[in-house]
């Protein structure tokens, strides 16, 4: 008898959001369109501050992996584990990040919010912009934009919204002013999703 040809797991990837519409329409229909059904999203319910989510996170990465010791397989542990949130105007984020650092937890912050990844599917940058602007702005690209998403309407630019958020983040960074207004590393965790690394 021969044997069965051994197939390696696809990576598993837990993602937390802190919106309960926007954020997560987006990421199902991107994971449906990459085509990678091992990636999970679970959905923080609520406005969750960001260290609410990180601790969350590291709740669920920690449980994955008991369970993992106690079934004896490794794939039950998340390969990568993230956290979507908005800066906004929210308390603690150094923490959240510094949390997420010290708990092997990626973070997809959007400054000001989610809303500057989904502009960037249509356009360059719109400059610094107060989180109200943006949403408001998503209108003369996606006119009855209402935070619902469907995937559909991006995937056209969604190689241009890579390219433009990267550029961004290493602008960003040149001028020592990571996570600065406008920026965002949604494309990050897409580009993770995507490859299934």
């Amino acid at each position: 008898a021969r044997r069965k040809p051994f197939k390696a797991p696809k990576p598993l990837i837990l993602v937390l959001t802190e919106g309960e519409v926007t954020e997560p329409e987006y990421l199902h229909g991107f994971v449906r369109a990459a085509r990678n059904p091992r990636v999970h999203i679970e959905i923080v319910p609520g406005a969750g501050v960001p260290k609410t989510i990180v601790e969350l996170a590291k709740e669920e990465k920690r449980k994955a992996e008991k369970r993992a010791r106690r079934e004896k397989d490794e794939n039950l542990c998340y390969n990568e584990v993230w956290c979507v949130f908005d800066f906004d105007e929210h308390p603690n984020i150094p923490d959240a990040k510094q949390m997420a650092r010290d708990n092997g937890i990626e973070i997809a912050l959007s400054n000001p919010c989610f809303e500057l990844w989904l502009w960037l599917h249509f356009a360059d940058q719109p400059g610094m912009k107060h989180h109200h602007d943006l949403q408001s702005m998503m209108k003369r690209h996606i006119p009855n934009y209402d935070k619902h998403v469907d995937y559909s309407d991006y995937a056209d630019g969604y190689a241009d919204a890579v390219r433009r958020a990267e550029r961004l983040d290493a602008d960003a960074e040149a001028a020592d002013e990571e996570g600065r207004n406008p920026t965002t590393g949604v494309w990050r965790l897409t580009e993770s999703i995507r490859s299934g690394k």
